[in-house]
């Protein structure tokens, strides 16, 4: 992808949760909620402070972050469906193997 992003603003692949619950139950595409995970493809070099500083963003390629349902704007990259933010829509960075689950 050659694509880079501006100040603070984060390009994330949303990960598609499970269609299938641990009982068994298949989840029908229409009852699918927008995922809230999503893997970092690129970041933005940062934002300026007062003084002219750049400041560096927390977050960098490869990590995963849990960020709000409607967050971001959706775009088409190479065909590929990604998510443009800013970095205050991400709520934080996901470590090791944990899942999130959203709140029924």
């Amino acid at each position: 992808m050659k694509f880079r992003p501006l100040h603070d603003r984060v390009v994330v692949r949303r990960i598609e949760e499970k269609t299938k619950t641990a009982g068994g139950i298949i989840i029908p595409d229409t009852a699918k909620e927008k995922p809230m995970q999503g893997d970092v493809i690129a970041v933005g070099p940062g934002v300026r402070d007062e003084s002219g500083k750049l400041v560096p963003l927390d977050v960098k390629q490869g990590d995963r972050v849990l960020f709000g349902k409607w967050s971001g704007s959706e775009v088409k990259i190479d065909g590929e469906e990604l998510s443009i933010m800013k970095e205050s829509d991400i709520f934080g960075i996901i470590e090791g193997k944990a899942a999130v689950r959203a709140a029924a």
